[in-house]
């Protein structure tokens, strides 16, 4: 593989903005697409100048910016965890006496104050696993799962969606009155139904982007705060 860096002018300041191309025969352009837009996004770079194991690190600071999802001492439940973006930022925003459960089937290495359980979060004894783990109910569920994709849009919608959902389920049975439920969707028209489901639960549900978030993606968050237990 070869990178061929070319430079384009910057809105007339006299900077210039580098461009990375990536010319390989033995990757399909759409590998060639994935990795050129790594290579050139800023988030990518940032993570690893900062030291998170993801771009999507920043999502979640951005929403907490904004939305105040952690408070000092939170019990946090971050499911699908790896590779622990999100359970970085989570130990981080909620303090030293929070506690932080990583869930994920894939292993996932340490991170300080993280504790990671190997298991699916479908198994019918991970909510009780996971309180015992965090020391009771927990404050927050996180959730950035996404299911594989299969390149047919509708389908990987509703694939997502039934991830999400599951995830809701679980967060109803893990949370203590008060709660937070934040969790990746798409944009697709089913997500309407699980708005008005988390309604009945929570005391106000919304949908956020974060800058973070690429513009081009359909990718949402829907952010349920106030569970009603």
């Amino acid at each position: 593989m070869t990178k061929k860096v070319t430079k384009k002018p910057a809105g007339g300041r006299g900077e210039r903005e580098l461009k990375v191309r990536v010319k390989s025969k033995r990757k399909s352009q759409s590998s060639k697409l994935w990795l050129e837009r790594q290579l050139n996004d800023p988030y990518v770079a940032r993570a690893k100048r900062e030291g998170f194991r993801s771009r999507a690190a920043f999502k979640l600071t951005e929403i907490d910016d904004k939305h105040h999802v952690f408070k000092g001492g939170a019990r946090v439940v971050d499911l699908g965890a790896a590779p622990g973006g999100w359970s970085q930022v989570a130990k981080k925003r909620a303090g030293e006496r929070c506690r932080v459960v990583a869930i994920d089937i894939l292993k996932m290495d340490p991170i300080a104050g993280v504790d990671f359980a190997q298991i699916d979060f479908l198994d019918p004894d991970a909510p009780d696993k996971l309180k015992t783990m965090l020391g009771g109910p927990a404050d927050v569920v996180l959730s950035d799962m996404a299911a594989n994709a299969t390149g047919h849009r509708p389908t990987d919608h509703l694939k997502i969606m039934a991830l999400v959902e599951a995830a809701a389920e679980f967060a109803r049975e893990v949370l203590a009155p008060g709660g937070v439920f934040l969790a990746k969707v798409i944009q697709g028209g089913t997500e309407g139904t699980l708005l008005k489901s988390l309604k009945r639960d929570f005391a106000a549900v919304k949908h956020v982007k974060p800058a973070a978030s690429r513009s081009d993606s359909a990718e949402l968050y829907v952010l349920a705060t106030g569970f009603r237990g």
